[in-house]
């Protein structure tokens, strides 16, 4: 009787390998001649990646699993990049954000003298929603705070990652750090990248799938069309500063210097999340009409179900084709409106 070959365990379905983009260049010599990071395809690869190993940091955590058996080593790992910090939530526990910084000797290894052109020398990485029972009461309490204000700054996890972004941007400069989250993450980044814009500190920020619904803002739309309205039938009377020749209060507005802070929106047209991200600025008396206020790329496959359009591992398909969109939106501008303008 012959014996039966053991079978080898089935792989995971987030294994690196299993799950993880194919064709990416690895990082050898040749980055010192053309660096792969040049390529606007590949850094959005890395970002994404970045973002699923703090995901699967959390789901190692709660499964328990030992160094030998971790996951999410092996999304960093490939790009020259170790794990310094993990960011904690204090309230339950759960890992909800890590900062990856730039190997030096894992790239010796491989004669990579120096770092590639391109290549940040840090990444903070945030993930969004994870429906597990010890995450589920903490991420959903983030996601209604952000549904009902439009406003993280309540969260302790905001309070963590402005302290998190500012350490790496005071030890390597802004311009040498990027900044990346998913859904919930990517509201996040969003706020938190903007409060140091406000102090002058930049930091190149890439959003997938950020959050666009929320109570707030169709409040806010309903006060918009009152406000044009009112507009309207003030431009019809003349205003006394208009009669006499005195400027009007608008003149007063202080723009910030000449490099703003410009995000990098991935967004999918059939996740009803974000996909309100796409609706373009209406208003023509905009003061910052005609400018870039993201660099925003959409996705648009057909009917998708929302799993799949709200998906991280979308952004590091062979498959994606992205279409360059408009550059100002009535959400992010609004979103936006205190960072370009100040009283």
């Amino acid at each position: 009787r012959e014996k039966r070959q053991s079978q080898p365990p089935p792989e995971h379905p987030f294994a690196f390998q299993v799950s993880g983009p194919r064709n990416v260049p690895a990082i050898n010599w040749k980055d010192l001649i053309s660096s792969s990071w040049k390529n606007s395809n590949y850094k959005r690869t890395v970002m994404a990646c970045f973002i699923q190993a703090v995901y699967l940091l959390e789901l190692d955590r709660q499964e328990n699993r030992t160094q030998s058996t971790a996951l999410a080593p092996h999304w960093w790992i490939p790009f020259k990049y170790r794990l310094v910090q993990s960011l904690v939530d204090q309230r339950d526990g759960s890992v909800f954000g890590a900062v990856f910084e730039w190997d030096r000797s894992a790239a010796l290894s491989d004669f990579v003298l120096l770092r590639p052109t391109g290549a940040p020398r840090a990444v903070l990485a945030l993930r969004g929603t994870l429906l597990k029972t010890s995450t589920i009461r903490r991420d959903i309490e983030d996601d209604l705070r952000f549904l009902a204000w439009e406003s993280l700054r309540g969260s302790s996890r905001f309070a963590s990652t402005l302290e998190a972004l500012r350490s790496i941007t005071d030890r390597y400069g802004g311009s040498n750090v990027c900044f990346a989250g998913h859904s919930l993450g990517a509201g996040f980044a969003l706020q938190v990248g903007k409060a140091l814009a406000k102090e002058g500190i930049f930091v190149e920020t890439h959003l997938f799938n950020p959050p666009s619904v929320s109570l707030a803002s169709s409040l806010r739309g309903v006060g918009e069309k009152a406000a044009t309205m009112w507009h309207k039938v003030k431009a019809m009377i003349p205003l006394k500063n208009e009669e006499d020749g005195t400027t009007s209060s608008s003149s007063s507005i202080i723009k910030m210097g000449s490099k703003p802070w410009i995000p990098h929106l991935y967004v999918n047209s059939s996740d009803y999340i974000c996909c309100n991200y796409t609706d373009p600025v209406c208003d023509e008396s905009s003061e910052r009409r005609g400018a870039d206020e993201a660099k925003m790329f959409v996705f648009s496959k057909g009917k998708q179900k929302f799993l799949e359009a709200h998906g991280l591992e979308q952004w590091w398909s062979e498959e994606l084709e992205l279409q360059k969109a408009l550059n100002t939106s009535k959400l992010i501008s609004r979103q936006l409106k205190s960072l370009y303008r100040l009283p």
